[in-house]
């Protein structure tokens, strides 16, 4: 079956096979059993429906994807996502008031393991230590550099888990500063890794938050081994206050960062 897949935008996990559409209507030679328009934001559902429109006359079309709220299936590699980014269980135990997942997805659900370098898992340390484990004897086999751009909870890491962690090649791996509660265990974790790859995200600019307090946020994380990258809290509409908006890309780039001390 032909699939054309169409995403309103691109980001750096968007596929780029021939059969990919960034935010535009069909061409004059587009043929398609079925179109699928993948929405990760929920900002960009008006865009989903206008580029629907615009598709319908090809093939019958599908909306889906995070921002529609539904529970989604098995991980299908390089589907909706660019080959070696990988997916290997979906939801998260937490409920963190500000993350949607627990609500879309449920707890944890182990899916297959498939190859990839780039793990994108909701809360995989909250999976079974079996899952976990054949996830990294899964990595120790990939030739990529091996990166956690979905985040590691600091909270649920083990001395186990580090060790097994340092026998990778790992060119990022990503946890959250997203509570108070969270720099403790944030602070241990740093002391099981003690790696250049350690990266934070810092949740920020959400109701109640300021400028002084979330760069204050920062400069504790880098205290503790960190480089922290700003994530901006947006609401439906995907507004956000110019200033915040300076703000996080000032702490976004380990460049810039870095280049300020």
């Amino acid at each position: 079956m032909r699939i054309i897949r169409v995403f309103p935008r691109k980001t750096k996990a968007t596929p780029a096979d021939n059969l990919v559409r960034i935010g535009k209507g069909p061409g004059l030679f587009d043929e398609a059993d079925q179109v699928h328009i993948s929405v990760a934001f929920t900002w960009d559902m008006p865009l989903a429906e206008k580029l629907a429109r615009k598709w319908g006359d090809v093939a019958p079309v599908k909306i889906g994807g995070p921002a529609l709220g539904e529970r989604s299936g098995e991980f299908t590699p390089g589907m909706y996502l660019k080959p070696g980014y990988v997916i290997t269980s979906r939801g998260c135990p937490n409920r963190c008031w500000f993350c949607s997942v627990p609500k879309r997805e449920g707890g944890i659900r182990e899916l297959p393991i498939t190859d990839g370098h780039n793990i994108l898992d909701d809360n995989l340390l909250a999976c079974s230590d079996d899952h976990i484990q054949r996830v990294f004897v899964m990595l120790k086999k990939q030739k990529e550099p091996i990166e956690f751009t979905g985040g590691l909870e600091a909270a649920r890491l083990r001395s186990w888990h580090a060790d097994e962690l340092k026998k990778l090649r790992i060119k990022q791996m990503f946890f959250a500063y997203d509570t108070p509660d969270d720099l403790e265990p944030l602070q241990q974790a740093g002391r099981y890794l003690r790696s250049h790859a350690m990266r934070c995200f810092v949740l920020c600019g959400y109701q109640g938050d300021s400028i002084s307090y979330a760069e204050y946020r920062m400069r504790k994380t880098m205290q503790v081994g960190f480089t922290p990258m700003a994530m901006l809290w947006k609401d439906e509409t995907g507004r956000c206050d110019p200033e915040w908006g300076k703000f996080q890309r000032e702490w976004a780039r380990p460049a810039i960062i870095y280049s300020r001390l």
